[in-house]
């Protein structure tokens, strides 16, 4: 998913979970850093933590992701995408991210 904008992916920040097993591929492929934080030291990724949290209010803990279908996925994906946040200045991550990209590309 991030092949596209691989120019704008300077690192990675993953848990230990197994599957992050590919790593060294992903970091190989995007020519990027591929981290790991320490384990039970969920802080060193709060952002993550946080998204965590917004996924749970549509898939519960005790949902099954074998029942979540790939179209659910990307339904809550553009929701939470498209969601405006504080920490942004009420601008959506998608509008970040794009005029991020944007602006990088006419500098060029």
């Amino acid at each position: 998913m991030l092949k596209p904008v691989h120019a704008h992916t300077f690192t990675i920040t993953s848990d230990n979970g197994k599957e992050f097993s590919y790593h060294e591929e992903v970091a190989k492929t995007l020519d990027t850093e591929f981290y790991f934080v320490n384990p039970y030291q969920s802080w060193q990724r709060g952002l993550n933590e946080h998204t965590n949290g917004l996924i749970r209010e549509y898939f519960p803990k005790k949902k099954l992701f074998k029942e979540i279908t790939d179209e659910q996925i990307v339904e809550v994906q553009n929701k939470l995408n498209r969601r405006p946040r504080k920490i942004l200045g009420y601008k959506t991550p998608g509008e970040v991210f794009f005029d991020t990209i944007t602006k990088s590309y006419v500098a060029v």
